[in-house]
């Protein structure tokens, strides 16, 4: 698995104006916290989704890259004006895996962590695939 995380320094103008830029609320900023594990034959992710329903998650593999999205919606009521609804929302995460058959990763569901065993070194199907989450 190939590591493209960007870290950038402490440094004063680079960082100066950031604070202007971003939205005041951010509510999606701790959503899927993800653990990458490397094991003797797969890579482990364990990523956070708390408050969603497997059925609000989904999996597809594409070009060596691994993407989990999730999207939940909160109905609301005709009788009830909201003055702030924050538990809509949706989220997505990319991880490049490279090239393997994508038939061969597993993924699992379950209070509230998505568990995925990516395998290594295995050959590359051409088609993108979607993940059945169990």
């Amino acid at each position: 698995m190939k590591n493209y995380i960007i870290r950038h320094n402490n440094d004063f103008f680079e960082n100066a104006f950031d604070g202007l830029f971003r939205p005041l609320y951010q509510p999606t900023k701790d959503l899927m916290r993800t653990d990458v594990r490397d094991t003797e034959g797969a890579y482990l992710f364990d990523i956070e989704m708390p408050g969603f329903a497997k059925e609000d998650i989904s999996v597809s593999f594409d070009n060596g890259y691994l993407t989990v999205n999730a999207s939940r919606k909160v109905e609301e009521e005709k009788k009830d004006a909201f003055i702030r609804q924050e538990r809509n929302c949706s989220c997505e995460r990319e991880f490049y895996v490279g090239d393997i058959d994508e038939k061969l990763i597993k993924a699992k569901y379950e209070n509230g962590v998505l568990y995925l065993t990516v395998p290594k070194d295995a050959p590359k199907k051409e088609d993108a695939h979607v993940i059945t989450i169990d």
